[in-house]
């Protein structure tokens, strides 16, 4: 079943189309994947399905019910969490004041669990409970974003680049927690990553964007396999045809 559903959605920056009339549906309980280089219009669906840009043409539905142009704090009360590429935690609150934030729209009594639940998936938040967001290092701010999120308790979790800028063991560990929430607290994810190699490896389906359109769509054990794939994502060259140049190479999708 589809907790999620794009159909023709259109997003623009001004007078320029940023997202091209892409459909595609994310199955729930599944980290769905969505890979493509920079430009190619991946954040901007990210925003436009949080309420954070409004979609000039399509529809866009969650759990049936449509979202299309609603404001992020509504898409939030309805149960979907973004962490925007960047971390963007407030720097001069603390970590638990972040975590806090995560559970504004909440007036229920477990408030307190779910923050015993961030510090149990990351224990050096809760060692820094106290100290400024701003005195974090990267990787710690990406666990608190992804923190502050999990306080919404959300349905649908929107992560954008969340390795971006972290070491390959940061990286490692972040793949983990995604597996794990997605998992545990039977988050369903949409994963923005330029890291394919991970995406691929915690991801159940994929889609690849280019230009502002889905141009590639398959399981993610698939994806790994693909020839382009691995050629334009993964690094991984064919040198058992005749000295062809990259440059030389045309994706079969063109």
């Amino acid at each position: 079943m589809a907790i999620l559903e794009l159909t023709n959605v259109e997003t623009y920056y001004g007078p320029i189309m940023a997202v091209r009339g892409i459909s595609f549906s994310i199955k729930e309980g599944d980290i769905s994947v969505l890979l493509g280089a920079n430009g190619a219009g991946k954040t901007t669906v990210l925003k436009t399905i949080s309420g954070a840009m409004e979609p000039q043409k399509g529809k866009i539905l969650f759990k049936g019910q449509e979202i299309s142009g609603v404001d992020p704090d509504k898409t939030a009360r309805m149960g979907i969490g973004h962490v925007p590429e960047g971390r963007e935690v407030f720097p001069f609150l603390s970590v638990e004041e972040n975590l806090m934030m995560g559970a504004f729209s909440r007036n229920d009594n477990n408030i307190n669990a779910d923050k015993k639940m961030v510090y149990d998936y990351f224990p050096v938040l809760a060692e820094k409970a106290d100290q400024q967001a701003a005195y974090l290092s990267g990787g710690q701010q990406q666990m608190l974003a992804i923190g502050r999120a999990l306080m919404l308790r959300p349905t649908l979790m929107l992560l954008d680049e969340p390795s971006l800028g972290l070491s390959p063991k940061l990286v490692s560990e972040i793949a983990d927690i995604i597996t794990r929430v997605n998992r545990e607290q039977r988050v369903t994810i949409l994963l923005v990553e330029q890291n394919a190699r991970m995406a691929l490896e915690i991801g159940h389906y994929g889609y690849v964007m280019e230009v502002g359109r889905i141009v590639m769509e398959d399981t993610c054990e698939r994806l790994r396999e693909a020839s382009d794939i691995q050629e334009f994502y993964l690094g991984v060259k064919d040198e058992g045809i005749r000295g062809r140049r990259r440059w030389k190479q045309r994706k079969t999708w063109r």
